[in-house]
């Protein structure tokens, strides 16, 4: 099996582990507020982490020199969530659902300028298809619904929010080295991510409410920092390494797919004949651009 292939796979995994931390996140909506939930995922998902890396010296040697490249990487992916976080104040789920389905195509333009990656007219349209296959699972094929859309501030806000995850994967590949150990790169993610997310905690004045997390919303919690937190930032940053950001952002288009495959097996929500539709479209489209260079 050769390493594209492995990449593959890791990223299906990944997907499949984002899908679930919309159900995990849903459950834990408005215990604590949403900014110190992420402060919390990174803070646990370092402390599991941390004995790893400082018992093996070779790990532990690249942690101060990794650490910069972190920061970077760090600062993209907290400042998305920040982003999110302050739009979803003023506007809906819906409407940041539908913004997200520009990022593989944002991607795929900060690809061309900082990674001298081309874009092909094929691989233009189908980007364009691919949205179009998301938003009609996302407004569960609902015109009237996608009819009302309209930029609000808070999409604005989110606009930027969506700017910052493409640049989290552009940076993965970007500022990685020969020789980088993977899950140093992680760990020092994780560690920026702490130190980003707490500005904003003092800066919002937001108290963190951690104690609130008890019963079966701790297990929903761990599911965030372990599956939705460590192995995603590994998977993600190991593919984007491998195939590059704008194949690993191809995967956004099947995220509601897998989100709606999950809500029927976990909840047996059934899934509409529009919705399959959407869903096949946007499988065409990710297929498609997978397959291009």
């Amino acid at each position: 099996m050769t390493n594209q292939i492995k990449a593959h796979i890791l990223l299906l995994i990944a997907t499949f582990l984002v899908a679930g931390s919309f159900i995990a996140s849903q459950k834990l909506s408005g215990v604590i507020d949403p900014i110190s939930l992420t402060l919390c995922r990174f803070v646990f998902a370092s402390i599991i982490l941390a004995p790893l890396i400082f018992i093996n010296e070779k790990y532990r040697s690249k942690v101060l020199s990794t650490l910069p490249r972190g920061m970077i990487i760090g600062f993209f992916y907290s400042l998305y969530f920040i982003g999110l976080f302050k739009a979803l104040e003023s506007t809906t789920a819906l409407n940041t659902g539908t913004l997200f389905t520009l990022v593989p195509l944002l991607t795929a333009t900060f690809a061309i300028f900082l990674l001298k990656q081309k874009i092909g007219l094929v691989q233009f349209i189908t980007y364009f298809v691919g949205i179009l296959g998301t938003c009609i699972v996302v407004f569960k094929g609902n015109l009237q619904l996608f009819l009302k859309f309209e930029l609000n501030e808070g999409d604005i806000i989110f606009l930027f929010a969506i700017i910052s995850m493409s640049l989290y994967s552009i940076s993965t590949k970007f500022v990685h080295k020969k020789g980088d150990e993977l899950i140093v790169l992680v760990f020092t993610t994780l560690l920026s991510g702490i130190i980003w997310m707490s500005i904003a905690l003092v800066l919002m004045d937001i108290p963190l409410q951690w104690g609130k997390i008890t019963g079966n919303l701790v297990y929903y919690m761990l599911y965030l920092i372990i599956g939705a937190t460590i192995f995603t930032v590994y998977l993600y940053q190991q593919a984007s390494i491998n195939l590059g950001p704008k194949k690993v952002m191809a995967y956004v288009y099947i995220n509601p797919a897998c989100i709606a495959l999950l809500m029927f097996i976990t909840h047996g929500e059934t899934i509409g004949l529009k919705v399959l539709i959407g869903i096949l479209i946007s499988s065409i489209a990710t297929i498609i651009l997978l397959s291009k260079d």
